[in-house]
Order: C-alpha cells, then sequence, then structure tokens
C-alpha cells in the first residue's frame, strides 16, 4: 500500500506533466494501441466554454463539475481555488468577484503554478494570485475567504479530513464552500483501489459517498447540500487495464457507482458572547 506522501509524489507527477500538454493532447490521448477511450483523469470534465470568464487555454480539461456556477460568488468577494491547475476555476470566479475581489488560486504542482501565473500575467489579471501549497496546510491565513472552491482535487488528497479542517479554518465566519469531488457508492475492486494511475485519475482515492458528507459535517459546516449529481461511466476499455473478464463482469453485477457531486456548506457565524445589557449573565 502507498504511503501518503508517494500518493502525493505520483499526483504532483502525473499533473506535472499534464501542465506541459494543451486540452486537445489530453482529450485526444489513447489508451491503448487502437486509440480508445480518454484517460480516466478527463472523461469526467464538463463543458466551462459557455461560463463567462471562460479562458481557453487555462482549461485543461481536468475537472469533474462546474463549482463556480454554483458558489453564489458575489461582486468583491475573496475567492480561493483549491488544486487551481492552469487557472481555469479561478479565471471564471474573477469573472464573477470583479475587479473589486480577489481569487487566490493553491497548488502544489510546479508547472500547473507556472502556467496559471502565465496565463493570468497575459490577461492583466492582476486580483488573481496563484500561491504553491499543500491543501492540508495552505498558505493562506485565518478566517480570510468569502468563499472556497474546488474542482475534482479532494479526491486526490489522502488526508480529506485535514482539508476540510483547512477549509473551516481560511473560510470567513458566514463564508462557504462549493466543491465538484468524486465519491462511491459500493465497493471498488481492490485492483482499482490499488492502481496507481487510478488513483491519479481522480477514482481509487475517492472516499463513500456517505463518508464524504460526513466528514464535512464533523468538521463543523452547516447546510451541507448536494447541488448536482451525476454518475460516472468508466469505459470498458479502460477498467479492462485492471480488471480480469471475471471481476468486470462481477464489478457490473454489483452497481458500484461511481459519483461526480457537487457539493455546498456554511461556515457558521459563531453566537454573540452577550446580546445586550439586560441578557448577559
Amino acid at each position: 500500500m502507498p504511503t501518503d506522501q508517494e500518493l502525493k509524489d505520483l499526483v504532483r507527477e502525473k499533473y506535472g506533466n499534464i501542465a506541459l500538454q494543451d486540452k486537445e493532447t489530453n482529450e485526444s490521448s489513447c489508451c491503448g494501441a487502437s486509440c480508445c477511450s480518454s484517460e480516466v483523469y478527463n472523461i469526467m470534465n464538463e463543458d466551462y466554454s459557455q461560463l463567462e470568464g471562460y479562458n481557453a487555454d487555462a482549461d485543461l480539461g481536468l475537472g469533474c463539475g462546474l463549482p463556480t456556477q454554483f458558489a453564489k460568488i458575489q461582486p468583491g468577494n475573496v475567492v480561493i481555488d483549491l488544486g487551481s491547475g492552469a487557472g481555469n476555476d479561478a479565471f471564471i470566479a474573477r469573472a464573477e468577484t470583479g475587479e473589486t475581489g480577489k481569487v487566490i488560486g493553491i497548488d502544489f504542482t510546479d508547472a500547473m503554478i507556472a502556467k496559471a501565473r502565465k496565463n493570468a500575467e497575459v490577461r492583466g489579471f492582476h486580483n488573481v494570485e496563484f500561491r504553491q501549497g499543500d491543501i492540508e496546510q495552505m498558505p493562506v491565513s485565518d478566517n480570510v475567504a468569502d468563499v472556497i472552491v474546488s474542482n475534482c482535487v479532494l479526491n486526490l488528497v489522502p488526508n480529506k479530513n485535514g482539508v476540510f479542517a483547512e477549509i473551516f479554518r481560511v473560510l470567513k465566519p458566514g463564508g462557504h464552500f462549493s466543491i465538484s469531488d468524486v465519491v462511491l457508492t459500493g465497493t471498488l475492486p481492490y485492483s482499482l483501489k490499488e492502481a496507481a494511475e487510478m488513483y491519479a485519475g481522480c477514482v481509487s482515492g475517492a472516499s463513500q459517498k456517505a463518508e464524504y458528507l460526513a466528514l464535512i459535517s464533523a468538521n463543523g459546516f452547516q447546510n451541507v447540500t448536494i447541488q448536482k449529481e451525476k454518475v460516472i461511466t468508466i469505459p470498458e476499455d479502460i477498467l479492462g487495464k485492471y480488471l480480469t473478464a471475471d471481476e468486470l463482469a462481477t464489478f457490473k453485477s454489483e452497481q458500484a457507482g461511481i459519483l461526480s457531486i457537487t457539493v455546498y456548506a456554511e461556515k457558521p457565524i459563531p453566537a454573540a458572547a452577550c446580546c445586550g445589557p439586560d441578557c448577559c449573565s
């Protein structure tokens, strides 16, 4: 079983290589000699092209939802994008928060940070900043963000509890997040859970849906809501790289589910210590 650090190194290497490709190259990747299905990491991607603020150069086709579409971003907000990649969601968020707001993207891959910074600079986006760091230990002070977004990233992090604790720390009281992520219902076959490529492709590192939502609540968030849910189907030619014919038949018959969800939650506003001169103890 790989250690947490080994898994992080795997993800960093995989996405560092992806950062050097464009979206078209990613989407035309072959899974075998016959150029059948796409790589696991891009079969979940949704179309951003109709959203205000979309920049094709920043879209590497790596998401599994449209969290910024559901994030209730207001003009002047401070928004943090976790696992910001080449800047796609950060630039969509900038279109919503406007010139009076600020967007901070966090990513731990050198090549992604370099690509995102270049994309921001050539467009003159002076209120979008990209910081290199681990989202389990964000390079951000307490109570900074009005909104946090993330797109298909937390499933790649071994310590998801640590990430939700960090999200709670950096959100302002009353702030909220909208996160698109991959979750499971049922049990993945062992060979899929152990497959390094499937981990980097967001699947084998995913949590059970119920456990994922419980983890959010356990970290103090309220009004936890699923804003969107869709079934992810891994093509058989990709599954066949990891499963025998019998294992594939069993996997299909047990109907284990791979889902993309966009989940919303709020950081509570603490109750006032005293409501006035007549009601203090």
